[in-house]
């Protein structure tokens, strides 16, 4: 049926299709959409596509987002916590917890096979800022995963004169025993804590 698209809207769906989550049936939907558009919503669009990748850019100090030079998440903050993360996006969710510490982003989490090594993790850069700001802890907020893993280890080997932990793994709450997985709950039991 796709070869009786026309082939600028098939174009169109394929381009949606790069987005994570999106299939064929989604990126159809949304490449019809498009077409009942107005010309001045799609022109307005169209500039805010082309002018995102110059207006977007990285904190030069922490790898956060930022459009206006000046990071808003290295502002008036608690300096004596910095955590670490593999991705700007990453940052959103953490804020929402109410964490008001330092943020670092070190762009991809370690895996040899894909050619990402430890040289482009930037220790010393990570290690400025601990000693910059008298940092206390550092806290390793990634995916529960065989490359988040290795990275947590990585950093914890190369991070000098400050306390380092990890995030929590363990049982979502409102979860049954019964539905969980092997290993979440093999993290819950190693993480468990001391009731008071």
């Amino acid at each position: 049926m796709a070869h009786k698209f026309p082939s600028d809207l098939l174009a169109l769906i394929t381009h949606f299709k790069k987005f994570p989550g999106v299939g064929t049936k989604t990126a159809t939907r949304f490449a019809f959409e498009l077409i009942s558009w107005d010309k001045e919503a799609l022109r307005s669009l169209s500039a805010l596509l082309m002018q995102f990748h110059n207006q977007i850019v990285p904190c030069t100090t922490c790898g956060c987002l930022t459009d206006c030079g000046n990071c808003s998440f290295c502002k008036e903050r608690d300096e004596h916590c910095l955590c670490i993360l593999a991705s700007p996006r990453e940052t959103y969710a953490i804020e929402e917890t109410g964490y008001r510490g330092l943020y670092h982003i070190i762009e991809h989490l370690l895996s040899p096979i894909d050619g990402r090594h430890a040289e482009k993790l930037r220790i010393d850069r990570i290690q400025k800022r601990i000693d910059e700001h008298s940092i206390q802890e550092v806290i390793l907020a990634f995916d529960s995963t065989l490359e988040g893993d290795t990275t947590a280890l990585y950093l914890k080997s190369q991070l000098k004169n400050v306390v380092i932990s990890r995030l929590a793994f363990g049982l979502p709450v409102g979860s049954s025993l019964e539905y969980i997985d092997g290993s979440t709950l093999a993290r819950a039991l190693l993480g468990r804590q001391t009731l008071y």
